[in-house]
């Protein structure tokens, strides 16, 4: 199995992942409200410092280390979940939530397509599903589409805080390939 860290700066790309990571999984299981009393606002303050600050310096010092993919990626999310945050306690209509979820959607799904290792295409792939699915249940106002999208975010922060305990642990973060036509024996 391949243990192989993606281009650019290890520690930024770990650190930011985790970042990312920790802030989805309380963002998404507050928002599917299987821990009682816990709700997506009770994230407002991780997501304004880990999901915001820190992930938008990630992004900053993949920048500087000439790694513009992954600094891309940490600085526009770190951006987004800061707006989240600091708008969590205004009177924000379900539209006008859902247009902000749809447009964070986006930025996830041309994260995905940029490209990358799996493990990032599929943390953003995640992601994208998770912001396109609560932007809907916004619109709809659809508690249960809701609570979906918060496990998909789950799903999102549990491959991001994989990636990155994986490639500080040395742990797999690719998946082993066959050689074409190997594997199937043909006896006669």
């Amino acid at each position: 199995m391949d243990n192989d860290v993606s281009a650019g700066s290890g520690s930024t790309i770990v650190a930011g992942r985790l970042a990312l990571g920790i802030t989805l999984l309380a963002f998404g299981l507050g928002t599917t409200g299987v821990i009682d009393g816990v709700a997506a606002s009770d994230a407002v303050s991780l997501a304004h410092y880990v999901g915001g600050v820190a992930l938008f310096v990630a992004g900053l010092l993949a920048f500087r280390d000439r790694d513009t993919a992954t600094g891309t990626a940490f600085s526009a999310l770190g951006a987004l979940w800061f707006t989240w945050a600091v708008s969590a306690g205004s009177h924000t209509s379900a539209n006008g939530a859902g247009l902000f979820l749809l447009l964070f959607a986006l930025v996830a799904l041309s994260l995905t397509l940029a490209g990358g290792d799996t493990l990032g295409q599929g943390m953003y792939g995640l992601l994208f599903l998770a912001m396109l699915v609560l932007a809907v249940a916004s619109f709809a106002d659809s508690s249960a589409l809701a609570k979906a999208g918060g496990w998909v975010a789950v799903a999102s922060g549990a491959v991001a805080w994989y990636a990155a305990t994986a490639a500080l642990a040395h742990w797999p973060t690719a998946l082993p390939r066959r050689a074409a036509g190997r594997g199937v024996t043909a006896t006669g």
